[in-house]
């Protein structure tokens, strides 16, 4: 687990300069907080606000990253506003809390803006409640976010902006549907019932740090779709806040809040937490949990019963979260990675069709494109099968389906990827057999969707030396080696398992 968070593959160091630059960006936000004459509260309000910015602004195009980055303070400061006007009346203040959380939820039906603006709105009332923010406070607050998000726009879009640099990634639009046939309906009543139950339980362990609880819960539904998703990334969160509790201790005790010290300490936690979120989950939690460890300690109320309390509120509130995904308006897993493949498919012929053209002569096709959208959809689709190909899933049938399915999808992206290739290439010339060969995919693809009947055997295909063709062949096979998994019934073991 170490070994993937910290020695996984970083084509073009994507991540290596996301989590420098977050570091910088941050840094730049603190230091002009400082400068500026603001408490030490305001500038670790700022500094969440830009970590916010830099972290959940995931926009496809630099200029939606910078508009939604402008319009962070439009939902930021009314609840700032709200949290700090509601602090000394707890039944407002928790139903204004859980209210923001289900908006929060709610709002990523509007893409990745949304999923941004309902996270920054979630993350200004839980600041609130972390720093015991008051109405007299919010001036130096609101100057400090401004400052702030200025200063992290600054760095990403002015002096770093390595996107201009790359295409524009594809982004999924999430399953359609209406009222509670939407995710984004049923999950936004999970969450709000599973903060209840977190909200509650988190002030019976504690009536000053209950909000650690209804967070948790919060992060437990980010970047999820079903209850699998949710059952292991609660785990994960609390395996990592585990993990993190003992080395917080050992790193951050002994400097008995040291300015410098403590911010090298802040600055190494939010470069793992950039730089492992993209693959390890446990090993971000980690990250998050020294540097809120050393955050407390800048603020002299760090000691073990502390961390203690906040593992036993992360639980608590991971706890709220799978209870929520389990008995209210359940999101199978099956349903929502079926939706997932079922569109990879579709995408893997859209790329061979427009392959097949390029190759035809045809000027306008271009298969870059799909490939982009594919590699994103296969993403979504291992994100959905997380949790049965998980070590601890206890359903050896299915997590052995599972794995098949992913390595036959990755083997279809391979082969379109070389496809791709081939068809970028001005000099590669036109096989008649492609358009049969194409026909094959589409039959095939149509056959796993339920368009038409499921093929019966794998094609044999004589050798050829014609790359198109050879890709053709070989995605031709992978195809028809998707049915078993796909079309047999859930608990049954593979054939070839």
């Amino acid at each position: 687990m170490l070994k993937r968070a910290f020695v996984a593959p970083d084509p073009g160091r994507i991540r290596l300069r996301f989590a420098s630059r977050a570091v910088l960006g941050i840094g730049l936000a603190v230091v002009v907080c400082g400068l500026v004459g603001h408490s030490l509260v305001a500038a670790i309000t700022g500094g969440l606000a830009a970590l916010l910015a830099l972290f959940t602004v995931t926009d496809p195009t630099v200029r939606g990253q910078a508009v939604t980055t402008a319009l962070l303070p439009a939902v930021g400061f009314p609840v700032l506003a709200l949290a700090a006007l509601l602090h000394d009346h707890p039944l407002a203040r928790d139903t204004a809390f859980l209210a923001v959380m289900g908006a929060g939820v709610y709002a990523r039906r509007w893409g990745p803006r949304g999923h941004s603006l309902g996270v920054f709105a979630f993350m200004a009332f839980f600041t609130t409640q972390f720093l015991h923010t008051l109405p007299g406070q919010l001036p130096e607050l609101y100057s400090a976010v401004a400052l702030s998000l200025l200063s992290a726009s600054a760095v990403r879009f002015g002096l770093w902006c390595y996107e201009r640099r790359l295409t524009a990634p594809a982004v999924p639009a999430p399953p359609a549907g209406t009222g509670l046939a939407r995710v984004t309906t049923r999950q936004a009543v999970q969450a709000v019932t599973g903060g209840a139950v977190a909200l509650m339980a988190g002030q019976l362990m504690s009536d000053q740090r209950w909000y650690w609880a209804v967070g948790a819960t919060w992060w437990v539904f980010v970047n999820t779709a079903s209850r699998g998703e949710t059952l292991v990334r609660g785990f994960r969160r609390v395996l990592g806040t585990l993990i993190g509790i003992p080395v917080g201790l050992a790193v951050v005790v002994p400097l008995h809040g040291a300015p410098v010290p403590t911010a090298l300490v802040v600055a190494a936690g939010i470069f793992g937490i950039f730089y492992t979120a993209a693959v390890s989950y446990t090993w971000m939690m980690f990250s998050v949990t020294v540097m809120a460890g050393a955050l407390y300690g800048s603020l002299g109320v760090l000691d073990p019963g502390l961390l203690a309390l906040r593992l036993g509120e992360t639980a608590v509130g991971a706890l709220g979260a799978m209870l929520a995904v389990l008995c209210v308006l359940p999101v199978t897993t099956h349903a929502t990675t079926d939706a997932w493949i079922q569109r990879a498919l579709r995408c893997v012929h859209a790329c061979t069709e427009e392959a097949a053209a390029r190759l035809s002569g045809s000027a306008t096709a271009d298969p870059a494109p799909r490939v982009a959208e594919l590699e994103a959809l296969l993403g979504r689709v291992r994100l959905s099968l997380a949790p049965l190909v998980h070590p601890l899933s206890p359903l050896r049938a299915r997590r052995a389906r599972a794995g098949h399915v992913l390595a036959l999808l990755d083997e279809c992206a391979r082969e379109v990827r070389g496809l791709a290739s081939v068809a970028a290439d001005p000099e590669a010339s036109h096989d008649a057999r492609l358009a049969a060969a194409c026909w094959r995919v589409e039959s095939a693809v149509e056959a796993l969707t339920g368009r038409t009947a499921v093929a019966s055997a794998v094609p044999a295909h004589p050798a050829v030396t014609e790359p198109a063709l050879a890709h053709l062949h070989s995605l031709e096979r992978a195809l028809a080696e998707l049915a078993a998994p796909l079309h047999s019934p859930p608990g049954a073991p593979l054939v070839t398992a």
